[in-house]
């Protein structure tokens, strides 16, 4: 393993190329069915050259290398900014320099390759677009562009090798690299069927015709001007400045950072104050534009750069590291509408600042254009993004476009963007989408949403089924791990949608209202053919509670063939879901639908009986096994100097409310102190109940930090409740609630911040009523009554494999083992208890039902999805449209990685994917981005077999990995393999007679055979 790139010849490009596209239909893992074609509408011009579409990717790791290159042409990318260059090009950069997970940072600006390697990659890549719009398309006009980019300063730009760089890319007749390219084409010919001698030879020298300059932070302007002008004038060439966001001061950039929900981003003023004043800048661009058009070349702005903050939370090496992504954008598009504003929308703008497939469009409404994208191509999907983005603006070209900004519709567009849902930090929701698994060498495909799930639903799967219209069959499979899908439909927290992949596109699959449509459509199908397990064993189990755990346990122990008799103080089921969850979140016939689903399996319910059960009692009924799932219906009190013996908690007020209390005397004014989702719902019920008209919330920290449920809390914000942070409740008296103010501490190294108390300083909150949801209780007394042992922190103590008390034969789950929880997590306890009742019984739960479909059929759906931005569709079954069936195909890592250095072989047996990922060390630079959205803890980069090219390679890695030592009739391979390093021959038949050997083997041949072209 090891960060240094090592370009591909311009020979080996090629034939990759060439076999991988006529073999697999792929050309650097790009699907054909992802390949942009320009079918109609006017091209655009731009610096007297033609333009298919005005979007490509921004001068960064899309443009590093060749096969970059290509692959974003391959997906619709037109207009290429090539990474920038300088003369300090041996630098030692620390890695990994990329974090993408939500807004991007990074710490790297300029190209990792020496300025001749660059040269070189760019001129590789001229030709082989050339070759592959002539040889997909037949297409001999070239619809794309080339724009270097050159930095930092003039003494650097001046120097030799760069000053070499420019001219050569203005004209590369002469270049050693060029012919060489031109003269592999010619030998190469006979294997093009559309390419001849004719159209090589016509291959134009003349690459680049435009620059984008890049200066570094706190460049005096009088540089910037003098750059500029020796761009313009002397090399003749039309330019590009890039500007930064600092010139929208720091105050503004602090306080819209802040308005988003990124109020942990550190900037330093300094680096405010030390660049380029908007003032001076409007006068730099006015004096440059002149002088341009007097030369008679195009001028124009970079917007924007990336934007310097501080390193706070050591995410990348480094103090310091630059902002993109996201949060970007709506800095960059108010610097537009500013500049545009300031020259009547008289001024060329090109722009690279968080664009995507939700702002593109409207940024090329505005009349902004060319746009580059980096950012959104390093998320799941990469360069297969640009493909929607190409589509929606070829669209759009109508004619002869006006090449002044519509500095109306773009002063709107910046004025929202501050606003827009999209840009704003809460949009996430989780701050890691990752498990904690280990990444294994093969077989990594996974669905996220599943393992997240507590009880393993088939997300996936379930999801396809509602889409085909199969709602009973979908119901069926839910229905063997959750015995309440209609209450989970309606009020599961969605562990499984904190795991989703779209989280890296856009915003989880809404999988809770899958679920849900899932139990409308198929609950009544499912019940006519429901049939109750015959008697397998003679032995009995008492549940004693009839909630989600109690019901969960009494149903898969009853579908397994056991007598289950549920014990319930209460006279309906249900527990808190049927008495305290309000009824604006679910409906009664919602809970009666899953409990007559339980009972449909044969389980007996008992209820409204005393509660004092008793555990000896029970077995000498005749019970053999006791599954204790009382809850937690306690309430933690509210700790006050005065007054707390007045507050009402919030589980006694949602019983009474749900009981018919909204014509309860809560008086005007209501504060409800927590920020869970109990919260949530009392300040909701508050809400409704009469004569109340204004109701808080108070919490001790920040909205972001809030564990309540995100749509629960915009709920309740959404019906008129009002959020109080940073406040501690400390007395109660004449209708007073007096609160003492707190702040966030600076961030620990983990980067979470604590709350401290700010000396002197309280607020004062008006309180008719205060409900306290500051946590709930379990029984414990009643526990160790029954001879439960309890530890001296509260907790139950249990076997963790299957929840066994310390009482042979007793078991517990939900609340009472956990403390207040979830209900899909209660259904967990239940499941584990189940099995351990049946695995002594001899029993076993029924196997899940298998609705399989053809491989083919499955890979060719998922490939339209990938890559293709959508919000939540309104209607859940079309939700399927969006789930990217992970499970079936993951490959995100190979999406993610600029370079294509993870790729998807095909193998054949003894997996259970039909693709395993392979890495190759030679197009890597450890730039971390694979790391970052594989779903495993784990990196693909280091932890994916690898392939090496050579052999000082090999040994300066600890990668599990292959290089070939000899080739001919008999290949030889170096081979490491969890640690041991061996030689071993193409035709072994086994390695050490070990199946995990065999199979690595396997893949080396594999690899071998049907994708030469990689080593």
């Amino acid at each position: 393993m090891g960060d240094v790139m090592r370009p591909l010849p311009f020979r080996k490009l090629l034939t990759w190329i060439l076999e991988e596209k006529e073999k697999y239909g792929t050309i650097f893992g790009i699907p054909q069915e992802k390949f942009f074609k320009k079918e109609n509408g006017p091209r655009l011009q731009l610096f007297g050259e033609d333009l298919e579409t005005p979007i490509g990717p921004a001068a960064g790791p899309h443009t590093q290398l060749a096969q970059n290159i290509v692959a974003a042409y391959l997906c619709g990318g037109r207009f290429f900014e090539l990474k920038t260059v300088q003369v300090l090009d041996q630098l030692d950069i620390a890695k990994p320099c990329i974090d993408a997970e939500d807004e991007c940072y990074n710490v790297e600006w300029s190209t990792e390759l020496t300025v001749e390697e660059a040269f070189a990659e760019y001129v590789k890549a001229w030709f082989l677009l050339h070759v592959l719009q002539k040889e997909l398309w037949n297409e001999d006009r070239r619809g794309f562009i080339f724009n270097m980019s050159v930095g930092y300063d003039l003494q650097g730009i001046k120097s030799p090798k760069v000053d070499q760089f420019i001219e050569g890319l203005k004209d590369a007749a002469s270049t050693a690299v060029f012919q060489e390219c031109r003269q592999v084409l010619k030998e190469e010919c006979r294997k093009f069927t559309r390419v001849d001698e004719d159209f090589i030879d016509g291959i134009s020298p003349h690459i680049c015709r435009s620059v984008t300059l890049s200066t570094l932070h706190g460049c005096p302007p009088a540089e910037i001007e003098t750059i500029c002008r020796y761009l313009v004038a002397e090399k003749k060439l039309n330019t590009f400045v890039k500007l930064n966001p600092t010139l929208l001061g720091y105050d503004f950039v602090k306080e819209t950072l802040a308005a988003m929900g990124y109020n942990y981003i550190s900037l330093k003023e300094e680096s405010f104050s030390h660049d380029l004043q908007y003032e001076d800048g409007l006068a730099l661009l006015k004096g440059l534009k002149e002088f341009a058009r007097e030369q008679g070349r195009s001028f124009g702005v970079k917007l924007s750069n990336t934007l310097p903050v501080k390193n706070t939370r050591g995410q990348l090496p480094g103090e310091e590291m630059y902002l993109s992504g996201r949060a970007l954008y709506p800095l960059t598009i108010n610097l537009a509408a500013r500049l545009a504003a300031a020259f009547a929308g008289e001024l060329k703008i090109s722009f690279a600042g968080g664009g995507d497939a939700f702002n593109v469009p409207d940024i090329f409404a505005a009349g902004i254009w060319p746009i580059t994208v980096a950012t959104t191509l390093l998320k799941p999907g990469g360069y297969t993004r640009l493909l929607q983005l190409a589509r929606e603006l070829e669209s759009r070209l109508t004619g002869a476009m006006d090449e002044k900004i519509d500095v109306d519709f773009l002063d709107a567009l910046a004025a929202g963007a501050a606003k827009k849902s999209d840009y704003l930090k809460e949009k996430r929701g989780v701050n890691r989408r990752k498990l904690d698994k280990k990444l294994p060498l093969t077989d990594c495909f996974i669905a996220p949403c599943t393992v997240g799930c507590p009880i393993g639903q088939d997300v996936p799967e379930y999801i396809r089924l509602v889409g085909e219209g199969r709602y009973c069959e979908a119901y069926e499979l839910i229905t063997a791990k959750n015995p309440l899908p209609f209450i989970t439909g309606s009020i599961c927290p969605q562990f499984c949608a904190a795991k989703c992949t779209r989280l890296d596109y856009d915003e989880p699959v809404c999988i809770r209202a899958v679920k849900k449509a899932a139990a409308e459509g198929g609950y009544l199908k499912y019940r006519q053919r429901q049939g109750q397990s015959s008697g397998a064993t003679s032995a009995r189990v008492a549940v004693i509670g009839a909630g989600p755990a109690g019901l969960a346990a009494g149903y898969f122990l009853a579908r397994a063939g056991m007598k289950v008799t549920v014990f319930d103080r209460m006279e309906k089921p249900g527990g808190t879901v049927q008495y305290v969850i309000p009824p604006f979140r679910i409906d009664g016939e919602a809970i009666a639908r899953d409990v007559e689903l339980v009972r449909g399996t044969g389980v007996e319910l008992r209820l409204g009986i005393d509660p004092e059960f008793s555990v000896e009692a029970l077995k000498k009924e005749g019970y053999k096994y006791i599954f204790l799932a009382i809850g937690a219906g306690g309430s933690q009190p509210l700790k006050l100097s005065t007054g707390g013996e007045r507050v009402i908690s919030a589980i006694d007020f949602l019983t009474r409310f749900k009981a018919g209390g909204n014509k309860m005397n809560l008086g005007r004014k209501v504060v409800v102190i927590g920020g869970g989702d109990v919260a949530m719902d009392a300040a909701r019920a508050a809400i409704r109940v009469d004569g109340v008209e204004k109701v808080s919330i108070v919490y001790r920290r920040t909205k972001e930090y809030m564990p309540a449920n995100k749509e629960e809390l915009q709920a309740a914000l959404a019906e008129g409740a009002l959020l109080k942070e940073l406040l501690v409740p400390v007395s109660w008296t004449g209708g007073v609630l007096r609160c003492q103010k707190m702040e966030l501490s600076a961030p620990e190294p983990s980067g979470r911040r604590s709350v401290v108390p700010r000396e002197g300083e309280f607020e004062e909150i008006e309180a008719d009523t205060v409900i306290a949801a500051v946590g709930q209780a379990v029984d414990y007394d009643i526990l160790q009554r029954n001879g439960i042992r309890v530890d001296n922190r509260g907790r139950v103590v249990v076997d963790p494999a299957t929840n066994e008390t310390n009482v042979e034969n007793v078991f517990i789950g939900g609340d009472a083992l956990r403390g207040p929880a979830t209900i899909v997590e209660a259904i967990a306890d239940a499941v584990k208890a189940a099995r351990a009742i049946l695995a002594r019984e001899g029993l076993t739960l029924p196997e899940r039902p298998e609705y399989p479909e053809a491989p083919d059929k499955a890979w060719g759906r998922i490939t339209l999805k990938k890559g293709v931005l959508q919000n939540a569709a309104s209607d859940a079954a079309k939700e399927h449209e969006r789930c990217l069936e992970c499970g079936t195909i993951c490959n995100i890592c190979t999406e993610v990685c600029p370079n294509r250095a993870n790729i998807a072989v095909k193998v054949d047996g003894g997996f259970k994917h039909g693709e395993q990922i392979v890495h190759v060390d030679g197009m890597c630079n450890e730039c971390g981005n694979c790391a970052t959205f594989c779903p495993y803890d784990g990196a693909p980069y280091k932890d994916k077999l690898t392939l090496f090219w050579r052999e000082d390679d090999f040994n300066a890695s600890d990668n599990s990995g292959f290089l070939l030592v000899s080739g001919g009739e008999r290949p030889i391979f170096k081979v490491r393999l969890e640690g041991r390093v061996f030689e071993v021959a193409l035709d072994a038949p086994d390695l050490s007679g070990d199946k995990g050997y065999e199979e690595i083997l396997s893949i080396i041949r594999s690899v071998y055979q049907n994708y030469k072209y990689m080593f």
